[in-house]
């Protein structure tokens, strides 16, 4: 392993370089429009495998946007980690609020890279951080430094809930055996603090129709008189909560984890400032449920956010109308004990419960997932513990993220393997937002620390 820095150093520039070929590819998921760059990227994810060493790789179709899947056995008698990613990206939108094109790389210098930094949608979340593991896959390769088997499962599917990941899983569940399953799709608390995600927030996600007239109405003949489902929409909303950010949907809470008074002191160890965190988001204030901080707010307990919501007219100018209907996108993050179909059956009940006799509602549940929470007790965790040690020179601390990876809690359950959660992201990387980038320092230091995971999973899984 001593040889890595030298390699990352010899190979830096065509690393970055490939990195940013593979951000050109518009890879949206949600956007049927683009169901042949979905193919070209996973085709380049393919190649990029058999490049980096693998044995063999292939583009596996599924119902919906196929799965690359790529090995190296090199004795079945040791240890195989299963690397999931996915190529697939969030749409860009909105536009306008970009820099830089989104899906034309730059790299650009920030304050808290001023090393640089890569523009484009993907580039974090996750084909940077999905890339890493191709990259320290070509150097232990290149370098007979491959302490045991590796596979590799890249979906196509995460940012529209992974809807077809477990027919893939079921289906070639045999193939997909493992002793633990290394993924990087979530962050750390900074450059200078390492940390392990030790658990993520489940998610239901649904879309709501309110429907008043048979069309759209003049606003003066008719306002005052017909119900408008925007004002009707947006008053619904505002009872989903109370004057606490307390979510006041019946049952919501029954199943909440509610951690103990001495795990909620240890959380508030990590290192945080209040008005950082207000300055780099550029707010005068934070926002959330009573009696408690931000960070558990963040990561802990449960949310419900409305994501989009449209209706009527918004085009240049004016135009006075009473809209025939009015849409919202709501989703909801959820912790240990919650059961994402139980609470969007809870949604739909009191949302249309909520709803005048003078509009109609209609609520269309889309996707969801389970939480997870991986305890920090198993070979995995310690291997990737003593793994940032190597690289960083201090222990990472174990962290609960407030993002959602739906497959997760499928992968135990299908695969009876425990999930390591090895992000080099930070929270100021946009990701999901216009102007996402990824750091190089960070990109290039996850290369360097995935392969001391291998070598010390390996050497505590003979033990």
């Amino acid at each position: 392993m001593d040889s890595i820095k030298s390699y990352l150093e010899e190979h830096k520039d065509r690393f970055v370089d490939e990195l940013k070929e593979l951000l050109k590819i518009p890879s949206i998921s949600a956007d049927a429009n683009y169901k042949d760059d979905m193919l070209k990227a996973a085709e380049a994810v393919k190649q990029s495998l058999l490049d980096a060493g693998c044995d063999t790789a292939e583009v596996a179709p599924t119902p919906g946007h196929p799965v690359v899947y790529a090995e190296k056995i090199i004795n079945k008698d040791l240890p195989t980690v299963l690397v999931y990613g996915h190529y697939d990206v969030q749409p860009p939108d909105p536009l306008d609020l970009w820099n830089s094109p989104p899906f034309e790389p730059v790299v650009q210098k920030t304050d808290i890279h001023p090393e640089g930094a890569i523009f484009a949608r993907g580039a974090c979340d996750d084909k940077g951080q999905m890339y890493m593991h191709v990259k320290a896959m070509e150097y232990m390769t290149k370098n007979d430094e491959l302490p045991c088997n590796v596979k590799f499962m890249i979906e196509g599917e995460e940012e529209v809930g992974s809807e077809h990941l477990d027919w893939f899983i079921k289906e070639n569940k045999e193939k997909l055996q493992n002793d633990v399953i290394l993924i990087s799709d979530t962050g750390m608390i900074s450059k200078d603090t390492p940390s392990i995600t030790t658990g993520l927030r489940g998610l239901s996600y649904v879309e709501v129709e309110v429907t008043g007239a048979n069309r759209d109405l003049h606003s003066g003949l008719y306002g005052g008189a017909v119900a408008n489902p925007l004002n009707v929409l947006s008053e619904m909303i505002s009872k989903l909560t109370d004057d606490n950010n307390h979510i006041s949907i019946p049952g919501f809470y029954d199943n909440v984890e509610n951690l103990s008074d001495e795990e909620r002191s240890k959380m508030a160890e990590a290192p945080f400032s209040i008005e950082e965190y207000k300055e780099k988001l550029d707010i005068r204030d934070v926002h959330g449920e009573e009696g408690y901080s931000t960070l558990e707010r963040g990561s802990i307990r449960p949310t419900l956010d409305v994501n989009g919501m449209w209706g009527g007219y918004i085009g240049e100018g004016a135009k006075t109308v009473l809209p025939s209907k009015a849409y919202a996108k709501i989703s909801m993050r959820l912790v240990p004990n919650q059961d994402h179909k139980e609470i969007t059956e809870l949604f739909t009940k009191h949302f249309e419960s909520l709803a005048p006799d003078s509009v109609r509602v209609k609520v269309k549940p889309h996707h969801g997932g389970y939480p997870y929470v991986t305890p920090i007790d198993t070979i995995g965790y310690q291997a990737a513990s003593a793994a940032y040690e190597e690289t960083f020179g201090k222990t990472p601390i174990p962290q609960r993220s407030g993002g959602s990876i739906p497959i997760v809690s499928l992968f135990e359950k299908e695969l009876d393997s425990k999930i390591i959660l090895m992000g080099f992201g930070l929270d100021t990387d946009a990701i999901h937002s216009p102007n996402e980038h990824f750091g190089i320092w960070n990109y290039l230091k996850g290369i360097e620390t995935i392969p001391w995971f291998y070598k010390h999973f390996t050497e505590t899984s003979k033990k």
